[in-house]
């Protein structure tokens, strides 16, 4: 199996919960987050938001990158997402599924291998098939002078 270059994002505090994206190598803006009231002050989408909106895009991106491998030009798709928390049994909140709607632009009948391309495009989302899949999260905390005060375990990329 072959191993991408790893994928780089850092973050720095701005204020209470806000925290300013960076999107390592790239030309990117980066990207002001923060937690709803009562912790946060509503100025960016949170990071669940953040986790859907990149389930909802990747999916629909896959479906284009599909279609389009048949040699079909759709119109342009739209996609919705929509999630539910519960909490665990820790009592902890907790994204236990999500519901993904993508809708096209034409009817069935007007694309080429629609049947085969319902068969395989979810294959191709990288952040959909991932989550399902589970993601190992390796955890390290630094002090103020760089020492590592806690290590749960290596999760670095190849």
């Amino acid at each position: 199996m072959s191993t991408g270059q790893p994928i780089r994002v850092g973050l720095e505090q701005e204020s209470d919960y806000a925290f300013r994206i960076s999107f390592d190598d790239t030309e990117l803006d980066p990207l002001l987050t923060d937690e709803p009231a009562p912790l946060g002050h509503d100025q960016g989408p949170n990071p669940s938001r953040l986790l859907l909106a990149a389930i909802a895009n990747c999916m629909a991106a896959s479906l284009l990158f599909a279609l389009r491998k048949f040699k079909n030009t759709p119109g342009k798709l739209h996609a919705s997402i929509s999630a539910g928390t519960e909490r665990n049994a820790d009592g902890r909140w907790r994204i236990p599924s999500v519901q993904v709607e993508l809708q096209l632009a034409d009817p069935a009948d007007d694309y080429q291998q629609f049947s085969r391309i319902l068969e395989q495009f979810e294959n191709f989302c990288v952040v959909t098939q991932s989550v399902r899949a589970g993601i190992e999260v390796g955890v390290t905390v630094k002090d103020g002078t760089g020492a590592v005060v806690y290590d749960s375990g290596s999760a670095e990329p190849a």
